[in-house]
Protein backbone atom coordinates (compact mmCIF):
# COMPACT_ATOMS: atom_id res chain seq x y z
CA UNK A 1 0.00 0.00 0.00
CA UNK A 2 1.30 3.31 -1.16
CA UNK A 3 1.48 6.02 1.26
CA UNK A 4 -1.53 7.67 -0.05
CA UNK A 5 -3.48 4.76 0.39
CA UNK A 6 -2.50 4.65 3.57
CA UNK A 7 -3.26 7.96 4.68
CA UNK A 8 -6.87 7.60 2.65
CA UNK A 9 -7.22 4.27 4.73
CA UNK A 10 -6.24 5.80 8.18
CA UNK A 11 -8.80 8.62 7.89
CA UNK A 12 -11.54 6.27 7.34
CA UNK A 13 -10.96 4.30 10.39
CA UNK A 14 -10.79 7.85 12.11
CA UNK A 15 -14.22 8.77 10.27
CA UNK A 16 -16.02 5.68 11.65
CA UNK A 17 -18.11 3.96 9.45
CA UNK A 18 -19.90 5.70 6.45
CA UNK A 19 -23.30 7.13 6.89
CA UNK A 20 -25.79 4.83 4.88
CA UNK A 21 -28.42 6.14 2.15
CA UNK A 22 -31.10 7.90 4.44
CA UNK A 23 -34.16 9.75 2.59
CA UNK A 24 -35.33 12.68 4.59
CA UNK A 25 -38.90 12.65 5.06
CA UNK A 26 -39.39 15.20 7.80
CA UNK A 27 -42.06 15.39 10.23
CA UNK A 28 -43.80 18.62 10.96
CA UNK A 29 -42.16 20.36 14.02
CA UNK A 30 -42.49 24.01 14.35
CA UNK A 31 -42.31 26.33 17.38
CA UNK A 32 -45.48 24.47 18.60
CA UNK A 33 -44.23 21.09 18.69
CA UNK A 34 -40.74 22.32 20.22
CA UNK A 35 -42.53 23.83 23.27
CA UNK A 36 -44.60 21.24 23.93
CA UNK A 37 -41.69 18.75 23.64
CA UNK A 38 -39.67 20.87 25.84
CA UNK A 39 -42.63 21.06 28.84
CA UNK A 40 -42.88 17.52 28.21
CA UNK A 41 -38.88 17.81 29.38
CA UNK A 42 -39.68 19.58 31.81
CA UNK A 43 -42.15 17.23 33.34
CA UNK A 44 -40.74 14.04 32.59
CA UNK A 45 -36.90 14.87 33.05
CA UNK A 46 -36.29 18.33 34.98
CA UNK A 47 -34.85 20.20 31.93
CA UNK A 48 -36.79 22.45 29.81
CA UNK A 49 -35.68 22.05 26.34
CA UNK A 50 -36.75 20.33 23.38
CA UNK A 51 -32.95 19.55 22.49
CA UNK A 52 -31.07 16.43 21.99
CA UNK A 53 -27.67 16.66 22.76
CA UNK A 54 -24.98 13.82 23.03
CA UNK A 55 -27.10 11.32 23.27
CA UNK A 56 -26.38 8.00 24.95
CA UNK A 57 -29.02 5.00 24.10
CA UNK A 58 -30.59 3.81 21.00
CA UNK A 59 -33.61 2.28 21.12
CA UNK A 60 -35.26 -0.14 18.82
CA UNK A 61 -38.83 -0.62 18.23
CA UNK A 62 -41.05 -1.73 15.89
CA UNK A 63 -44.03 -0.21 14.48
CA UNK A 64 -47.12 -3.34 13.86
CA UNK A 65 -47.99 -1.67 10.64
CA UNK A 66 -46.77 -2.68 6.69
CA UNK A 67 -45.08 0.67 5.35
CA UNK A 68 -43.21 3.44 6.38
CA UNK A 69 -45.78 5.95 5.08
CA UNK A 70 -47.80 4.25 7.85
CA UNK A 71 -45.07 5.35 10.35
CA UNK A 72 -45.20 9.20 8.85
CA UNK A 73 -48.74 9.08 9.18
CA UNK A 74 -48.81 8.06 12.79
CA UNK A 75 -46.05 10.60 13.59
CA UNK A 76 -46.74 13.40 11.65
CA UNK A 77 -50.12 15.06 13.25
CA UNK A 78 -49.84 17.15 16.91
CA UNK A 79 -52.23 15.58 19.05
CA UNK A 80 -51.95 13.88 22.47
CA UNK A 81 -51.14 10.55 21.55
CA UNK A 82 -53.16 7.74 21.85
CA UNK A 83 -51.57 5.80 25.28
CA UNK A 84 -50.54 8.60 27.63
CA UNK A 85 -52.27 11.40 25.63
CA UNK A 86 -49.76 13.67 26.69
CA UNK A 87 -48.17 16.49 23.55
CA UNK A 88 -46.50 16.16 21.96
CA UNK A 89 -47.61 13.75 19.70
CA UNK A 90 -45.08 10.46 19.60
CA UNK A 91 -42.43 10.26 17.08
CA UNK A 92 -38.71 8.43 16.20
CA UNK A 93 -36.02 9.84 14.30
CA UNK A 94 -35.57 7.19 12.09
CA UNK A 95 -37.47 4.11 10.57
CA UNK A 96 -36.44 1.03 8.32
CA UNK A 97 -38.74 -0.57 5.94
CA UNK A 98 -38.67 -4.10 4.59
CA UNK A 99 -36.55 -3.17 1.62
CA UNK A 100 -33.92 -1.63 3.46
CA UNK A 101 -35.08 1.63 2.99
CA UNK A 102 -34.14 4.09 5.46
CA UNK A 103 -36.42 7.61 6.57
CA UNK A 104 -35.73 9.93 8.82
CA UNK A 105 -38.35 12.18 10.52
CA UNK A 106 -36.42 14.75 12.64
CA UNK A 107 -33.29 15.84 13.29
CA UNK A 108 -31.05 14.02 15.50
CA UNK A 109 -30.56 17.56 17.93
CA UNK A 110 -34.37 17.70 18.38
CA UNK A 111 -35.81 15.03 21.02
CA UNK A 112 -38.73 12.35 20.24
CA UNK A 113 -41.38 10.70 22.60
CA UNK A 114 -40.61 6.91 21.78
CA UNK A 115 -39.42 5.76 24.94
CA UNK A 116 -40.56 6.68 27.96
CA UNK A 117 -37.66 7.39 30.75
CA UNK A 118 -35.12 7.62 28.37
CA UNK A 119 -36.67 10.71 25.67
CA UNK A 120 -33.71 12.86 26.86
CA UNK A 121 -31.26 11.03 25.73
CA UNK A 122 -32.37 8.38 23.28
CA UNK A 123 -32.51 8.29 19.08
CA UNK A 124 -35.21 6.07 18.37
CA UNK A 125 -35.52 3.72 15.62
CA UNK A 126 -39.13 2.32 14.23
CA UNK A 127 -38.81 -0.86 11.92
CA UNK A 128 -41.92 -1.75 9.47
CA UNK A 129 -42.88 -4.70 10.72
CA UNK A 130 -45.34 -6.86 13.21
CA UNK A 131 -42.72 -8.69 15.38
CA UNK A 132 -39.06 -8.60 16.21
CA UNK A 133 -38.72 -12.18 14.26
CA UNK A 134 -40.21 -10.68 11.04
CA UNK A 135 -37.49 -8.39 11.20
CA UNK A 136 -34.40 -10.15 12.20
CA UNK A 137 -35.46 -13.02 9.55
CA UNK A 138 -35.55 -9.81 7.04
CA UNK A 139 -31.85 -9.67 5.49
CA UNK A 140 -32.29 -6.45 3.64
CA UNK A 141 -33.91 -4.88 6.92
CA UNK A 142 -31.78 -6.06 9.04
CA UNK A 143 -28.50 -5.14 7.29
CA UNK A 144 -30.35 -1.45 6.54
CA UNK A 145 -30.94 -1.71 10.63
CA UNK A 146 -27.47 -2.39 11.75
CA UNK A 147 -25.71 -0.19 9.11
CA UNK A 148 -27.64 3.03 10.67
CA UNK A 149 -26.93 1.57 14.44
CA UNK A 150 -23.68 1.20 13.77
CA UNK A 151 -22.79 4.81 12.34
CA UNK A 152 -25.09 6.44 14.85
CA UNK A 153 -23.40 5.01 18.12
CA UNK A 154 -19.94 5.33 16.30
CA UNK A 155 -20.89 9.02 15.71
CA UNK A 156 -21.99 9.77 19.74
CA UNK A 157 -19.48 7.47 20.89
CA UNK A 158 -22.60 4.63 22.36
CA UNK A 159 -21.51 1.32 23.50
CA UNK A 160 -23.04 -1.74 21.67
CA UNK A 161 -24.66 -2.74 25.30
CA UNK A 162 -26.69 0.65 25.33
CA UNK A 163 -28.22 -0.53 22.00
CA UNK A 164 -31.73 -1.60 23.43
CA UNK A 165 -34.78 -2.49 22.87
CA UNK A 166 -37.78 -0.88 23.64
CA UNK A 167 -38.77 -3.88 26.54
CA UNK A 168 -35.34 -2.99 28.16
CA UNK A 169 -35.76 0.28 28.89
CA UNK A 170 -36.64 0.42 32.08
CA UNK A 171 -33.18 -1.37 32.60
CA UNK A 172 -31.27 1.04 31.42
CA UNK A 173 -28.71 3.16 33.27
CA UNK A 174 -29.58 6.28 31.71
CA UNK A 175 -33.38 6.05 32.58
CA UNK A 176 -35.28 8.38 34.25
CA UNK A 177 -38.52 9.53 34.90
CA UNK A 178 -40.03 12.28 37.43
CA UNK A 179 -43.78 10.86 37.07
CA UNK A 180 -44.31 8.15 39.69
CA UNK A 181 -47.41 6.25 37.46
CA UNK A 182 -45.05 5.81 34.46
CA UNK A 183 -41.41 4.93 36.26
CA UNK A 184 -41.60 1.39 35.09
CA UNK A 185 -43.81 2.09 32.06
CA UNK A 186 -42.24 0.38 29.06
CA UNK A 187 -43.78 -2.03 26.27
CA UNK A 188 -43.05 -5.51 24.64
CA UNK A 189 -40.80 -5.06 21.36
CA UNK A 190 -37.60 -6.15 20.87
CA UNK A 191 -37.56 -8.37 23.63
CA UNK A 192 -33.87 -8.99 25.32
CA UNK A 193 -33.66 -12.11 23.97
CA UNK A 194 -33.98 -10.57 20.46
CA UNK A 195 -31.93 -7.82 21.01
CA UNK A 196 -29.44 -9.88 22.20
CA UNK A 197 -28.85 -11.50 18.18
CA UNK A 198 -29.57 -7.78 17.50
CA UNK A 199 -26.54 -7.12 19.28
CA UNK A 200 -24.16 -9.94 18.38
CA UNK A 201 -24.81 -9.23 15.36
CA UNK A 202 -23.81 -5.11 15.53
CA UNK A 203 -21.02 -6.89 17.31
CA UNK A 204 -19.76 -8.97 14.36
CA UNK A 205 -19.98 -5.53 12.42
CA UNK A 206 -17.25 -3.99 13.93
CA UNK A 207 -16.13 -1.26 16.77
CA UNK A 208 -16.26 2.51 15.61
Amino acid sequence: MGAAAALLAAIAVAAGPAKPPIVKHPIPFPAKRKTEMAAYSKRHYGDDTYVLSSPKVIVEHYSVSGSLQSIFSTFAPDHPDVELHELPNVCAHFAVGPSGKIWQFVPLNIRCRHTVGLNYTAIGIEHVGFSDGEILRNAKQMAASLRLTRWLRCLYGIGTKNVIGHSESVSSPYHRERVERLKHQTHGDWTHADMQIYRSKLAQRGSC
